[in-house]
């Protein structure tokens, strides 16, 4: 028995192995692009939903103001925010005429907060492009320029980045680097373009461009009005119908501090993990079971059996490839590696438990 899970734990996490060195040679990141090689310079909405944001939001826009790419109207949505955060929008309207801030209406039933204010902001925007862009972003100067010109020289209908992620904190550590392994671990990032199956498909709503009419074609925000990992729906829909997306890392033009401790990340990643799978409650079981089993049982079995090194080896060759494309800290997310996994399981348990149990709650508001 103990071979039969060997060669298991061997194939595996060789595979795994393979795609992140893929991913790491293919370099799905995006690439710097001035202002001056763009074609033509459409105008670009960056579209900003912001829900009690008042530490964060002014330094947003300081970076979306900094940016080489001229032609940008910014409109902030204040989603009824209970602090300071309207305030101090509308305070650097008096130096920005680019920015407005709009007030959001109250939810409606059968919305998701982030999805009824992105809706309402799509509909204040003017601009050939949309660009979704969270609050706690941080945009280098040539970010929006390089987004556009990959839009245009890759012919694309969106384009999603996974921002580089600032971790100041240990917590952070421990959970925050999930999410790229998660996505790199197991998905060649280049098929997301390359290939027109619906399966290859990777989306984040923090950096979201789309092109203004398919956007409207599709339905918008709309269409994905009761769904939690909106960006994935948004994603699926556009591959499904034949249209071109493209997903990198943000690289050094793009990065995010999403969560300031370890209880916010649990929190966080409790609200996206379930729902991200798009699959049923007892295939979600059996993929933690395997993740549990492949790469966290090897570091517990070398122990007796020497030769599950072989498959240790793969997995330190995964985290070192992942750790490096996505600019984190390797030895950290090496040693930590046993750590992530079973924190891994126990965020996927709780988010499963509170799915079922209607208990999800992001920003005071229940979903």
């Amino acid at each position: 028995m103990i071979y039969i899970y060997f060669t298991i734990t061997l194939l595996f996490s060789f595979i795994t192995a393979v795609v992140s060195v893929y991913n790491l040679v293919t370099r799905p990141v995006l690439r710097y692009r001035p202002r001056n090689t763009i074609d033509t310079k459409p105008l670009v909405s960056v579209l900003i939903p912001a829900r009690n944001e008042e530490k964060i939001i002014d330094r947003m826009l300081y970076t979306v103001m900094q940016q080489s790419y001229r032609n940008l109207e910014i409109i902030v949505l204040d989603d009824r925010s209970e602090d300071r955060t309207r305030k101090i929008a509308d305070s650097i309207t008096h130096i920005e005429r680019r920015l407005r801030v709009v007030s959001g209406k109250e939810l409606p039933a059968g919305w998701v907060g982030k999805n009824w204010a992105c809706h309402q902001l799509s509909l204040h925007a003017k601009g050939e492009l949309l660009l979704f862009v969270d609050a706690d972003v941080r945009l280098a100067p040539e970010a929006v320029s390089s987004a556009v010109a990959h839009m245009q020289n890759d012919r694309l209908s969106m384009l999603s980045l996974f921002s580089t992620q600032i971790m100041k904190s240990f917590g952070e550590r421990l959970v925050v680097p999930l999410m790229n392994w998660l996505l790199l671990a197991f998905l060649p990032l280049r098929l997301v373009a390359d290939s027109p199956n619906p399966k290859f498909v990777a989306a984040n709503g923090q950096f979201i461009m789309i092109r203004k009419d398919i956007y409207d074609t599709i339905g918008g925000h709309e269409t994905v009005r009761d769904k939690v990992v909106e960006d994935m729906e948004i994603a699926r829909t556009l591959k499904r119908s034949g249209r071109r997306v493209m997903t990198l890392l943000g690289g050094d033009l793009v990065s995010c501090r999403m969560y300031n401790n370890a209880g916010d990340s649990v929190r966080g990643f409790t609200k996206n993990f379930y729902a991200g799978f798009n699959t049923s409650k007892s295939m979600f079981i059996a993929m933690l079971i395997v993740f549990a089993a492949v790469f966290l049982g090897p570091f517990i079995a070398i122990v007796e059996y020497g030769f599950f090194i072989y498959p240790v080896i793969f997995i330190i060759v995964n985290r070192l490839c992942i750790s490096i494309v996505s600019q984190q800290p390797v030895l950290y997310n090496i040693l930590l590696h046993p750590v992530h996994m079973m924190i891994m399981v126990i965020i996927g348990i709780r988010s499963v438990e509170a799915y079922s149990k209607r208990q999800i709650v992001w920003k005071g508001r229940r979903l």
